[in-house]
């Protein structure tokens, strides 16, 4: 607007260039992203993923995405945190990370949480008419501890650059803020958090700021029950920006049975065959089962996060709790670090058609 001012007086022809980038810089504008994720359009955007993944299968297809997009440059996937004591997910991780090409992605877990497992130890044992393993687990795999990948991974990262998608129970990060400064870095967890997270992306709650949600107000979700006083902890001191997508935004996002019966070959191939043996076990519909895709929308929000895309809309700054029976609370307030999701048919129906192309690999 300033430079508006100042060309007035200039030449026409100096005036229609300035109106020119104007219009540029407005094109741009709607290009925004919701939040700050990244310094620069085409910067890759540096990811930590940290989930239960063995228990429901939407944790495994939001890892597909993250490979989809670190294939395409869109993201750096500097390591993968469980909030699963069963160390066949955590193999079952290394496995994905193999068939995507990252055999020596670091894979972390706490042996401390809750065991789940729906379908990795099916899917890294399963092996073709030959008999060889067809989703081998890389030589040598250890998982790590993973609050302490998650202290290497933030000491060794730029200051501000780490987006960490959490779609798991906030045992780590709760834990992560807990720890003190040690051989790994001089900074506390709090102090790392503050200094290298630019954004957490959550998959967590249920929020019924969006009125169409009503529904979802004294719903338990899962990853907060899970853990109740660490989804507490997170929620009252994680000092970086939060944005939750609450049970309500994937529950009525739901994945496609042609898509899921159709398009899995190649590299997707896991996916196809970890559906099968999570299906097999938790339901009767088979591939015919629309699996609601939670996981999956707090990784799509941080690596599509261009406003002009409309895939989702953010609520006012606020303040997010969680009482003791695992109730989300949500309070505006302008100085808030939390926003959650909201979404209109419209967008949901974009959304599940992202899904729809990006989870198949040829």
């Amino acid at each position: 607007m300033t430079l508006l001012r100042k060309t007035i007086i200039l030449p026409v022809v100096v005036a229609w260039n300035v109106l020119f980038l104007i219009a540029s810089t407005s094109a741009q504008t709607d290009e925004a992203d919701l939040l700050n994720v990244r310094d620069a359009i085409d910067a890759p955007i540096q990811i930590i993923f940290d989930t239960d993944i063995g228990g429901d299968i939407d944790d495994a297809f939001a890892l597909e995405l993250l490979h989809v997009f670190a294939d395409r440059g869109i993201c750096n996937l500097l390591g993968v945190t469980l909030t699963n004591s069963n160390v066949a997910a955590a193999r079952y991780v290394a496995a994905f990370n193999a068939r995507y090409g990252r055999p020596d992605l670091p894979v972390g877990y706490s042996p401390n949480c809750r065991v789940t497992d729906s379908y990795p130890t099916k899917t890294i044992e399963k092996r073709d008419e030959d008999g060889n393993l067809v989703y081998p687990v890389p030589e040598g795999f250890e998982p790590q501890d993973a609050v302490k990948l998650l202290r290497k991974l933030l000491a060794n990262a730029q200051d501000g650059q780490v987006v960490v998608i959490q779609v798991g129970a906030c045992y780590n990060l709760a834990n992560l803020l807990a720890t003190e400064g040690d051989d790994i870095s001089p900074l506390s967890g709090l102090e790392l958090a503050k200094k290298k997270v630019r954004l957490v992306s959550v998959m967590g709650g249920a929020f019924a700021v969006d009125p169409t949600a009503e529904a979802y107000r004294l719903h338990k979700e899962w990853n907060i029950i899970c853990d109740i006083p660490a989804a507490q902890k997170f929620a009252a001191e994680w000092p970086s920006p939060v944005v939750y997508s609450g049970y309500e935004v994937g529950d009525r996002i739901r994945m496609s049975p042609v898509n899921l019966k159709r398009d899995y070959k190649g590299r997707s191939a896991i996916l196809y065959d970890s559906f099968g043996f999570w299906t097999a076990k938790n339901t009767k519909e088979g591939y015919n089962h629309r699996r609601p895709t939670w996981d999956l929308t707090s990784v799509l929000f941080v690596l599509r996060p261009e406003e002009g895309r409309d895939y989702f809309t953010l609520s006012e700054p606020g303040d997010v709790q969680f009482d003791d029976q695992g109730v989300t609370l949500f309070t505006p307030n302008k100085d808030g670090l939390s926003r959650c999701f909201l979404q209109t048919p419209e967008q949901r129906a974009r959304v599940s058609e992202a899904f729809v192309n990006l989870c198949a690999l040829p």
